[in-house]
């Protein structure tokens, strides 16, 4: 069961994600350098991060609630509003789109009924276009939360596709979870 961890907000982590977060910053010399895993915590229980967890994330880690958005709003793989349940970002820059990437782009908005930017109505998918993802040898590329899925061909797509309506997301390529 999930409690607040500030009675102003409706924002709460449980008790084994308190621990999550206690490890992460165990794990780093300043405060300040735990910001990215703890914000990934927080995006993966809660899909998103709400304004209530800014200002949380802030205060743990003796930030600003300005220096927390701008991590959050520089990196593409942060989210600050709900988002569909699993958003397809499709590395567009030129190594990827010199691999096919606008034909996955477009094999994925026929599938899927909606263009770049936009959602099914169901909130299951939404397609974004994104900048470097560093795969720059394994494109087309696209990620999915913290999954890499390389080399992708339409074929590759519509396997991904189904596996994500089934419930089961098939084997990334990368677990950038695990990376680094």
């Amino acid at each position: 069961m999930s409690t607040p961890v500030d009675e102003r907000s409706d924002f709460s982590l449980d008790p084994q994600d308190m621990r999550e977060f206690e490890a992460i910053v165990e794990r780093y010399p300043t405060l300040r350098s735990a910001i990215m895993p703890t914000l990934w915590l927080i995006q993966d229980r809660h899909g998103h991060i709400p304004d209530a967890a800014v200002t949380w994330v802030a205060e743990k880690l003796e930030l600003s609630e300005a220096q927390v958005r701008e991590v959050i709003s520089f990196y593409t793989m942060f989210r600050d509003t709900p988002q569909a349940k699993y958003v397809l970002q499709v590395c567009q820059n030129i190594s990827c789109h010199i691999m096919g990437a606008r034909s996955i782009i477009t094999h994925l908005e026929k599938r899927l009924g909606i263009r770049v930017g936009e959602r099914t109505p169901d909130g299951l998918f939404a397609i974004e276009g994104v900048e470097c993802l560093g795969a720059c040898g394994q494109g087309p590329v696209l990620q999915l939360g913290r999954h890499l899925y390389e080399h992708l061909t339409t074929e590759k797509v519509d396997e991904l596709l189904e596996s994500l309506k089934q419930g089961r997301p098939m084997r990334a390529d990368t677990d950038r979870a695990t990376e680094a």
